[in-house]
């Protein structure tokens, strides 16, 4: 028989369900494949994927999967609790100005800030760097560094004081810069790439009226020529990525927007839905139902392109979604988790030292954790602005705490959660569009194609913990 595919692990269960016998409930989930379905246990994200005519057997209480299932549960609950609860904060997204020479329709940024914010100076920065490098000194693993990710606002305004700490500290964190690009020129890429440093450019669109309908400056004109011309020049750079923020907007375009960013040998990309955070966003936000169509078949033409010719485009957001079923901790981003990363896994710095669980708060002050420059960051991490966030949990929220999937989601976003629908223990936006996703990656891993969407080396350090050759 056809192998069953293994798999992993999750969180412990809450109380919060009734089981008859001995348990666990598994759930059977169709995923649209012709030849196999699912099987989840909600409470620990164990899953496999057993042929139709064998479900009787692999539901079958005193049969192989259930009892081996049993004696390996524990372990799949550590490994998850472990994942969602026993990290701390390698990572910041380093704002290091308020101000954007963009005004783009679905910035979380609130727009008086973009417009009269202030920058923080060369001196500022380099003394937020060096406490920073001081408490991960203090919290790292040795021989590992921390990330720093200058963010937007635009961070390419502060173009001066950035430089001149990536400079400073170019052996004390690995770097990154997220930028709409306008203000790059020849000096500052060959700055940044000949330091390794990470680049994500902003573009959402494979064609000037698309792109340029959401991402414009505050007269009104767009930039898709500018930012096509610096794919160009980032060819064989393999430190670098493009964003695109789906909208309604955009949404139709997605396949061509893969084979954009494939011809212009884009590494990875990113089809990330638009945040929700603030009104202009919601605005132009799209259907789940009509969303999800669009996104799994650009979903496949990045498929089509890779057997066309060898060249991986890896959709990011995607792969993080298939690699929470594939290899759990292997995961690279930490929003479709609960709690999220955000005061976990990460923290954002403001342009006046002020500490946020994560940039999608910035703007929004209840959620200002302290200040760097004030508090000892290990005091913020524990603020009550913090614990909102990294206390927001799934089985908190109705109707996620009773998901199959719930563990491959997370129920994001947290700041989405709060500004638009007015609580953190309420869900986010794209709940349809996660499930749909989560499917779509059962059916890749059914057919063998997961790898195609993934990372090179991303299971050079994963073992199988549970396999079954005879469902």
């Amino acid at each position: 028989m056809e192998m069953m595919k293994e798999v992993h692990n999750s969180a412990p269960s809450r109380g919060r369900y009734c089981n008859t016998g001995n348990g666990p409930t598994v759930q059977l989930i169709d995923i649209a494949h012709e030849n196999y379905v699912a099987l989840l246990d909600p409470d620990t994200a164990f899953w496999s994927l057993v042929k139709r005519d064998k479900i009787g057997d692999a539901l079958n209480d005193s049969g192989v999967l259930m009892q081996e299932f049993r004696k390996k549960r524990d372990a799949f609950a550590r490994e998850m609790e472990v994942l969602r609860f026993g990290l701390q904060p390698s990572a910041v997204y380093f704002n290091p100005t308020e101000r954007c020479n963009l005004n783009c329709s679905y910035c979380y940024i609130p727009e008086e800030m973009r417009r009269d914010g202030v920058h923080m100076s060369e001196d500022q920065l380099i003394a937020a760097l060096g406490i920073l490098k001081d408490y991960f000194g203090k919290t790292m693993p040795e021989g590992r560094l921390p990330q720093v990710v200058f963010h937007g606002s635009e961070p390419m305004l502060a173009r001066d004081a950035v430089f001149a700490g990536i400079e400073r500290f170019r052996d004390d964190f690995h770097f990154g810069i997220q930028t709409n690009g306008t203000l790059l020129d020849d000096e500052a890429i060959d700055f940044l790439t000949s330091r390794g440093i990470g680049v994500g450019l902003s573009l959402d669109g494979h064609e000037e009226a698309i792109a340029d309908a959401t991402r414009k400056n505050w007269a009104g004109q767009g930039f898709f020529r500018r930012s096509a011309a610096l794919l160009e020049r980032f060819k064989g750079y393999p430190n670098y990525n493009v964003i695109c923020t789906v909208t309604t907007r955009n949404m139709t375009a997605l396949s061509n927007m893969v084979e954009f960013l494939h011809e212009m040998e884009v590494p990875i990309g990113m089809l990330n839905p638009v945040r929700c955070t603030r009104q202009g966003a919601r605005e132009i936000r799209p259907a789940d139902e009509d969303l999800s169509v669009h996104y799994l078949k650009a979903l496949d033409r990045t498929y089509e392109l890779y057997q066309e010719t060898g060249r991986q485009l890896v959709i990011a957001n995607f792969a993080n979604v298939l690699i929470s079923i594939a290899a759990p901790s292997a995961r690279r981003l930490m929003c479709d988790i609960s709690p999220c990363g955000g005061g976990r896994c990460f923290f954002a710095v403001g342009a006046r030292g002020d500490l946020f669980p994560c940039s999608e708060f910035v703007g929004v002050p209840e959620f200002n954790g302290g200040n760097l420059f004030r508090d000892p960051i290990g005091d913020v991490l524990k603020s009550e602005a913090f614990k909102a966030v990294t206390g927001r949990k799934v089985e908190d929220i109705i109707p996620c705490s009773s998901c199959a999937v719930r563990h491959f989601c997370g129920s994001p976003c947290p700041a989405e959660a709060y500004e638009m629908n007015g609580g953190m223990n309420r869900t986010g936006a794209f709940c349809e569009l996660y499930e749909e996703q989560v499917r779509y990656a059962l059916r890749l891993i059914a057919d063998g194609k997961e790898s195609a969407f993934l990372w090179d080396g991303w299971d050079s350090a994963t073992s199988t913990a549970l396999e079954i050759t005879s469902l």
